[in-house]
């Protein structure tokens, strides 16, 4: 039997280490244990069975028997492959599951791949691991790790690829940065931003710790494990009731009611929360359970308040490093600080914060200096308790009092009524009066508007105005789906998340499902989620906000709003006649209205981005100048509207090979893009790209390089690592190191932008093949010719399949093949691909685009060895007409 000492040597060892990385723990241990090796295999045994979501017992019969029979040394050896993914090594390992380092060996993209351990013995555990997988795929957040892949192998065993994060532990990144106290409240909000996100998917994650929230070099938060995760649907069947008593969760971050077994929900989630934001304030936890048994642990945690984060923070056990932020921190904040975390963490679901956005709200109140809207307990509340406990005295006295008022109110609930109808709309105009006041101004009620009001600032404000409309839900909705159209706009795509999903909820409440107010904000999410490159689930919240518009008739303006952001989404899924057809059909309907509308001219940009995509530059060109006209007369020269018609135009120059026109008109738009939104906006990084584009075509290498970088900085900040905007970028820097002959830089940069472009479109999108394409010129420039030859035949068939035999991507590739050819003396086929590339290209393009000069080299080349000295002479005249591409 392990004495007391040794017990708790154990669980101050397992503490310390359950917050590190996996592969420092064993290290760690090593060192801290010395020469005792049975200590360090006690703390690892401990850890492994915390990894997991279940315990021993509570893995049934079957389980539980297979733990105990299954060989010591792992059993049989892993597999070396799942699917696509080949392993690299082990992440983790716990009751249910192993979990992998895994590559994707086509793309050389990383993945965490998790896989059900014996799923045969337990149906409950495979339902739940199928759970986890359904729960991921549902959460679409910049703050959780998300779902790539998944599948079964042939004996039925599941899997799940998802993103790999390599981070620190939230604590341990706080000690390693030493973070201030500021800091580690705004990474508290991303956190409880993320949790928000899983609470409007009715997802309860039950598990906030730590180890289950890394944070990235670059100080983005991620959150991982929807093991223990709950449907709120699903939380009265009672499913961990009928389990042995020991529950699903980690002790030290558990609530109350789930260390009772009690009902649990979102009230849950803020309790661990709460200890989060307790931990990185006293840098200890609140509860010290180390040396306790189950049943001590669980009296303390139920019936005992912590001592205030203020006080513990100089107390013994404090982390050093929390100390240190502390001291910045004046008695009058660490009043509201204990008021913060107490509140979130109190033993009374009923009495904490009552939803996540409302911690979110006091966290934001905190951060601005603002009061708290939690308070200390109230007369309110202790009254409130008195009545329940003395519930059938004042139920008679209430009585009483009910039968005079009413006998009053009967008389004078008329001419009450018609004054408060009369009152409601003035009061609520009064209530976005002040709104608009407070918005507005410095901050004091006898100041002018402040000097150093910012865009940013003002948006701060308007969300704590706008959640004290609580009163008034109709409007509060109306202005969260205003603020977050704006902080979309500004590239703050999670802030922008909360408040549309918020403005959803409160229309909804409002005027129930199927108002068009609902179907409004459905699209707005639905264009945010394409902003955010789910295009999937864009397309299914869109396509509901156009089944409730179409209920009140195709002329309905939801309906044209729903119409054209489908459109936008078709297009962006390489559907390019489906996002025509049904723009075309927008632009009809609202062409009957007045002339220069805003939903026309919606409709016609919209339709001229697909028709570009679709290889229809003059269609597209045709619009774009027409909405130029409209744009520069209504909103004058520098507006961004402007910008991107400007943009369109230029895109079309680049493709026909014009580079310096596309240059000129590319730049101009940079210019309106950074005086209207500054140097970090996402439009900022697309005018920057664009530019950049133009140079490298042109040859100017270093200066392309220059604006690429900056729009690659830019893009992943606002965006995350794997969005088509980034890999778009990386396909200029990459285009670069290939022109300068870095070929294993290159073929990184394109690796890397294909696996976007898959994770985010699927397998059938051009933007495949675009990446593929050029994947093959870094072979085919570095005379890998074997590689390179399959690899344009394949990008050719799927730019068939998705753009057409006459596209021009499809002609690129098919002179690119050509060349292949030649170099590998294939004279006669070579001569046909390249002359079917330049056919295709003569139709659409400058004469002197560098792509055709290419063909012209090439078809010289291959007819002098074929001996057809006619048609060699024929291209060899061409190519002296078009002497200077650039310049053209």
């Amino acid at each position: 039997m392990t004495d007391p000492a040794r017990w708790a040597r154990i669980q101050e060892l397992f503490h310390r280490a359950a917050e590190m990385r996996e592969a420092e723990r064993r290290p760690f241990l090593e060192t801290a244990c010395g020469d005792d090796p049975s200590l360090v295999a006690e703390v690892l045994a401990l850890l492994r069975e915390d990894a997991g979501p279940e315990s021993l017992l509570d893995r049934g019969l079957p389980g539980a028997a297979a733990a105990v029979l299954r060989d010591p040394a792992g059993g049989r050896e892993p597999r070396a492959t799942f699917g696509p993914y080949r392993v690299l090594g082990v992440l983790g390992e716990g009751g249910m599951g192993v979990v992998y380092l895994a590559e994707r060996a086509d793309l050389g993209q990383r993945v965490a791949l998790k896989v059900l351990r014996d799923a045969s013995l337990s149906p409950a555990r495979r339902e739940r691991f199928a759970t986890e997988r359904r729960t991921l795929a549902q959460l679409v957040h910049p703050a959780i790790a998300q779902l790539h892949d998944a599948d079964s192998l042939d004996d039925g065993t599941p899997w799940f690829a998802m993103e790999y994060v390599e981070g620190a532990p939230l604590t341990e990144y706080c000690r390693q940065h030493g973070t201030s106290v500021r800091g580690r409240l705004e990474l508290l909000r991303r956190v409880a931003e993320a949790v928000q996100h899983a609470h409007r998917h009715a997802v309860i994650h039950r598990d906030l710790k730590p180890s289950n929230i890394l944070v990235t070099a670059d100080g983005a938060v991620k959150l991982l494990d929807f093991g223990i995760a709950k449907q709120v649907e699903t939380l009265d069947l009672g499913a961990d009731q009928t389990r042995t008593g020991l529950r699903l969760m980690t002790p030290a971050y558990a609530a109350p009611e789930q260390v009772r077994g009690d009902r649990i929900g979102t009230h849950t989630d803020v309790y661990s929360l709460g200890v989060l934001l307790y931990e990185l304030l006293a840098g200890r936890l609140p509860f010290d359970l180390a040396g306790l048994t189950p049943g001590e642990a669980a009296t303390l945690v139920t019936e005992h308040e912590p001592v205030r984060p203020s006080a513990a923070v100089r107390g013994p056990g404090a982390g050093r490093d929390a100390v240190l932020a502390a001291g910045a921190v004046d008695r009058a904040s660490w009043t509201d600080l204990d008021v913060l975390c107490l509140t979130a963490m109190h033993r009374d679901p009923a009495r904490r914060y009552r939803t996540v956005d409302a911690l979110i709200r006091d966290l934001d109140h905190f951060l601005a200096g603002e009061p708290l809207d939690a308070r200390p307990d109230s007369l309110g509340y202790r009254l409130g308790k008195f009545v329940r406990r003395n519930e059938a005295a004042v139920a008679a006295a209430a009585a009483v009092v009910a039968l005079l008022v009413g006998l009053v109110g009967f008389y004078t609930i008329r001419l009450a009524g018609a004054r408060n109808e009369a009152l409601a709309e003035a009061a609520r105009s009064q209530r976005i009066q002040r709104f608009m006041e407070n918005l507005f101004q410095g901050g004091d009620a006898d100041a002018g508007p402040a000097d150093s009001l910012r865009v940013v600032t003002l948006l701060a404000r308007g969300v704590q105005e706008a959640r004290g409309l609580d009163g008034d839900p109709e409007a509060q909705a109306d202005l969260y789906a205003t603020l977050g159209a704006l902080y979309q706009q500004l590239g703050d795509l999670a802030r922008a998340d909360t408040l549309l999903g918020l403005a959803l909820e409160g229309r909804r409440a409002t005027h129930g499902p199927g108002h068009p107010e609902v179907a409004r904000s459905l699209v707005a999410l639905g264009v945010l989620r394409a902003d955010q490159a789910s295009y999937a689930e864009a397309e299914r919240l869109i396509r509901e906000a156009l089944a409730l518009a179409d209920r009140r008739g195709r002329e309905h303006p939801v309906r044209a709003e729903a119409t054209i952001a489908l459109g936008r989404v078709l297009e962006e899924r390489g559907r390019y006649d489906e996002a025509i057809a049904l723009l075309e059909e927008a632009v009809r309907v609202r062409s009957a209205g007045p002339p220069g509308s805003p939903e026309l001219t919606a409709a016609m940009y919209q339709l001229a981005n697909a028709h570009f995509y679709a290889g229809h530059l003059d269609a597209s060109d045709s619009l774009n100048r027409v909405l130029l006209a409209v744009n520069q007369q209504r909103h004058g020269a520098r507006h961004p509207e402007v910008a991107h018609n400007l943009v369109n135009l230029g895109a079309s120059e680049q493709e026909r090979g014009n580079y310096v026109e596309a240059e000129r008109l590319h730049r101009q738009a940079l210019e309106i893009f950074r005086g209207w939104y500054g140097d970090d906006h996402p439009e900022t990084a697309s005018g920057l790209t664009l530019v950049g584009r133009a140079l490298l075509f042109q040859g100017r290498h270093d200066e392309a390089a220059a604006a690429l970088t900056g729009a690659l900085a830019i893009r992943e900040r606002v965006f995350g690592p794997r969005h088509p905007a980034v890999a778009s970028t990386l396909n200029e820097l990459a285009s670069i190191a290939l022109q300068q002959d870095r070929y294993d830089e290159a073929e990184a940069m394109y690796v890397r932008m294909e696996a976007i472009y898959r994770a985010i479109h699927g397998d059938d999108h051009y933007l495949i093949a675009l990446a593929m394409a050029n994947r093959a010129s870094v072979y085919m420039n570095s005379r890998r010719h074997a590689a390179a030859e399959p690899l344009f035949r394949e990008v050719i068939a799927r730019y068939t399949r998705a753009q057409g035999a006459d596209h021009f991507n499809t002609g690129i590739a098919r002179i690119k093949l050509g060349r292949v050819l030649l170099r590998q003396g294939r004279f006669a086929e070579a001569a046909e691909e390249s002359r079917a590339g330049y056919d295709i290209l003569t139709r659409t393009t400058n004469p002197g685009i560098s792509f055709l000069r290419a063909a012209r080299q090439d078809l010289v080349a291959a007819f002098d060895s074929l001996g057809r000295p006619g048609e060699a002479a024929r291209f060899r005249a061409e190519l002296a007409d078009t002497a200077a591409p650039a310049s053209r």
